[in-house]
């Protein structure tokens, strides 16, 4: 299994930007699909984006298409999450996911987690 370290949460004020960095170690990024996920308080875990390392197909959730962006760094095994035009309901722990075809997202590996929190 990947191990996977998030980081670049943080505090910013609405129509602000954040990085949020995702970090592959134990093996490479290549055979997943790596996905970035959102929990707020007192809601369910929901999928913000993914993306297939090999290839680069992306699919974003309605509520950040345009604003949000993910890429990839295949030298620095890493995946960024791009957000821009940031809004209090986007306020959430941001959790990195990493998957193979054959698994579910329960059956991957995740990260621990960056918390992310837009004032208004």
């Amino acid at each position: 299994q990947v191990q996977l370290v998030e980081s670049g949460g943080g505090l910013v004020q609405a129509g602000g930007s954040l990085r949020l960095s995702c970090a592959a170690s134990g093996r490479t990024f290549s055979p997943y699909i790596i996905g970035w996920f959102r929990q707020a308080p007192g809601k369910e875990r929901e999928s913000v984006v993914r993306i297939t390392w090999t290839g680069g197909t992306t699919s974003y959730a309605d509520a950040v298409k345009g604003r949000f962006t993910i890429s990839r760094d295949s030298a620095k095994n890493t995946v960024f999450l791009q957000m821009n035009s940031l809004k209090p309901e986007d306020t959430a722990v941001y959790y990195c996911a990493a998957r193979l075809n054959s698994q579910t997202w329960s059956e991957g590996s995740w990260g621990q987690g960056t918390q992310v929190t837009v004032s208004s």
